[in-house]
């Protein structure tokens, strides 16, 4: 098993999806929802999560599918915003940069998670949105589990004082840089233009405003192990090909990414990836009017399950069967 790559995803299907307009103004992604049809964009929303969390599963990887019924949460679909998880029991919960978006973080998914897996504490950076301070999560950060950095590009949504808190609490070392687009827009999130896999990482080197950076952050994605530093162009950058995990399915580790991205990635660059990682497209076109794509809408479990309690009739069985044998003499 792969630090890297969880084997189980929290995904959130939307009822009400539509771009989310108070978040158009710095994410250079997204689509103006102005002049769409909202109640075909929401019904295409539905389908697209319901038919990639079927695939995400057929391949494998444990599917935890939350229904969001509410007409006051259009980006809910991108839970790896609010919460990340974290081996050894740790759970973090962030400060989100536009207010409608704070209302994506869900106790009950917290407490579901609590229910199923070993969770040790809770870490609630929620607060430091009453002080403009913000951090959204593994979309601001990109995290390397294994060498234990913190990638982020300085944003609306990745405010230092938060990061750096994060890494302090958590055992990562930040890694901060400035980002664009070919437009000159500033990355919004980090996980839009690179994603660390085990045996490799995808990244746009050429968004890096700083020549000296970019050998830096190449320098330290290529770490010991991973095979391959994975150099996308802008062109790819908007194609989401930056915007991609890494899991554990069944017969192996597979990267889950959109069609889109899948398609824009070159012969060369698949066959590097494959070297470690099965290809998993997944057709979500709707999703990504939001600005965001596959990586976005999966947040990964980093925590160890807890044993499953059998019903008491078992349990009661079990019980007896487990009884000391008497020897004879």
């Amino acid at each position: 098993m792969s630090v890297q790559a969880p084997s189980a995803v929290v995904m959130v299907r939307p009822h009400r999806f539509r771009p989310n307009e108070a978040t158009l103004a710095d994410n250079g992604f997204q689509t103006d929802a102005e002049g769409l049809d909202l109640a075909r964009v929401a019904a295409s929303a539905f389908d697209e999560v319901s038919r990639a969390a079927d695939a995400l599963d057929a391949a494998g990887v444990t599917v935890h599918l939350f229904d969001d019924e509410r007409d006051d949460r259009p980006d809910s679909v991108f839970p790896n915003n609010w919460i990340s998880t974290h081996s050894g029991g740790h759970v973090a919960l962030y400060p989100m940069f536009t207010p409608n978006r704070r209302l994506e973080r869900r106790g009950d998914i917290v407490e579901f998670l609590k229910a199923q897996y070993r969770v040790q504490d809770v870490i609630d950076y929620s607060g430091l949105e009453y002080d403009d301070v913000f951090l959204e999560g593994t979309g601001a950060m990109v995290l390397d589990h294994e060498y234990r950095i913190a990638y982020a590009t300085r944003s609306n949504r990745a405010d230092p004082l938060a990061l750096e808190r994060f890494c302090t609490n958590f055992g990562y070392e930040p890694m901060v840089f400035d980002a664009s687009d070919a437009r000159s827009i500033p990355i919004y999130h980090t996980n839009v233009m690179m994603a660390v896999a085990t045996e490799f990482a995808l990244v746009c080197l050429d968004a890096i405003a700083s020549p000296v950076r970019r050998i830096e952050v190449a320098d330290r994605l290529a770490g010991r192990g991973r095979r391959a530093v994975i150099a996308l162009t802008t062109s790819q950058l908007d194609e989401f090909c930056g915007n991609t995990v890494e899991l554990e399915a069944r017969d192996g580790r597979v990267l889950a990414l959109s069609r889109r991205a899948h398609d824009a990635l070159t012969a060369d660059q698949r066959a590097l990836i494959e070297r470690s990682a099965r290809l998993l497209p997944l057709d979500v076109p709707t999703i990504e009017l939001a600005g965001g794509s596959v990586r976005c809408m999966l947040a990964g479990v980093h925590l160890d399950p807890r044993p499953q309690r059998a019903p008491e009739h078992e349990r009661s069985m079990a019980g007896r069967e487990a009884a000391p044998v008497q020897m004879p003499g």
